[in-house]
């Protein structure tokens, strides 16, 4: 029934482009995401909005694999989002996003509990480069409830975010997927999502492996955090001697895949000047996924989504539009 079933935590970005002075004032790493509560999240608006004098530019669903399942949707594949969003203005905006996408979820035919739904502040510097502040709200409780198991044994993909790791119910929402998806015979794919999710929460990412992982996607910095190989031609190898699929980004260079069963492949792309690197390992992770679900082997599937990953940096915002996805995807 679905090409790939998506856990992860559901987010509405409120996007703001700032100064490298207003960022190094806020005190967060560049390019990387933290993770505040309710009164951190308020003390950094009131430095934007108030004390810069910056206006939010745009309200947008997002959350890594939410992004990573509507480029799958856009490029005509069947998917399933299953995510915790809270009763209220926000939780409404998101659930309506994926309806108007026509992805399927675990709301339908019911409301969801009361709460605040999960927010992701990003700062977007003048070089394009996008830092991420994020209060999860509701979607911190993540857990096994949020699945539907019926809709995941039909599903030829599962992609687990790996931003989940974050907390225990996440984990072992994560877990049972897994478990759901082993006994139906359903491929798991996970990213690794963050280099301070690598770093941080190295002891679950190692329970997710020893569960079961058939396909891995990471950027270089999280495949070396990973691998704790030097450069990224190790790590490569490291990758590939866990008999694991994967596919390992490499910026704009293009990306060092192997099928598990021998050495890596670089697989180039074309270089461009990027506007906003947010949602470019979504993206591709997205296009990888809905080639693959289409019968192509991996190296094919990597060259087919290498433009939809150029095409999202080069513009503002984590996600193209359906048409844009259908364009490149039939390049």
């Amino acid at each position: 029934m679905y090409d790939v079933y998506g856990v992860g935590n559901a987010l509405v970005d409120s996007e703001y482009r700032v100064s490298e002075a207003l960022l190094t004032e806020s005190n967060f790493p560049k390019s990387g995401m933290s993770l505040v509560d309710e009164v951190a999240r308020a003390q950094l608006l009131q430095l934007i909005e108030t004390t810069h004098g910056v206006s939010r530019e745009k309200l947008a669903s997002g959350g890594s694999a939410a992004n990573t399942i509507a480029t799958v949707a856009g490029l005509g594949g069947r998917t399933f989002y299953s995510c915790k969003v809270a009763n209220d203005d926000t939780g409404d905006f998101f659930l309506g996003d994926l309806q108007r996408q026509k992805i399927d979820h675990n709301y339908v035919g019911s409301r969801p509990p009361s709460g605040v739904t999960g927010e992701c502040i990003s700062m977007i510097t003048p070089d394009g480069e996008r830092t991420l502040v994020t209060h999860l709200g509701i979607t911190q409780s993540y857990s096994p409830q949020e699945l539907v198991e019926s809709a995941l044994m039909q599903s030829k993909y599962l992609y687990i975010e790996g931003y989940l790791v974050s907390s225990e119910s996440g984990l072992e929402a994560a877990l049972r997927a897994q478990a759901i998806a082993k006994s139906a015979g359903v491929q798991i794919a996970l990213t690794l999502s963050d280099i301070g999710m690598v770093e941080g929460f190295r002891d679950h990412f190692e329970t997710l492996f020893e569960a079961g992982v058939d396909l891995v996607f990471a950027n270089e910095d999280e495949a070396l955090a990973w691998t704790g190989a030097p450069n990224r031609e190790t790590a490569a190898q490291e990758l590939a001697s866990s008999q694991s699929a994967f596919a390992m980004t490499m910026s704009g260079e293009g990306a060092l895949v192997g099928d598990g069963q021998g050495a890596a492949v670089f697989v180039p792309t074309t270089r461009v000047v990027p506007v906003d690197t947010t949602g470019a390992g979504d993206t591709f992770a997205g296009g990888v996924l809905h080639f693959l679900a289409q019968g192509m082997p991996l190296e094919e599937a990597t060259r087919r989504a290498h433009p939809l990953a150029s095409a999202v940096v080069s513009q503002f915002g984590a996600r193209l539009s359906s048409i844009e996805l259908k364009t490149l995807g039939a390049l």
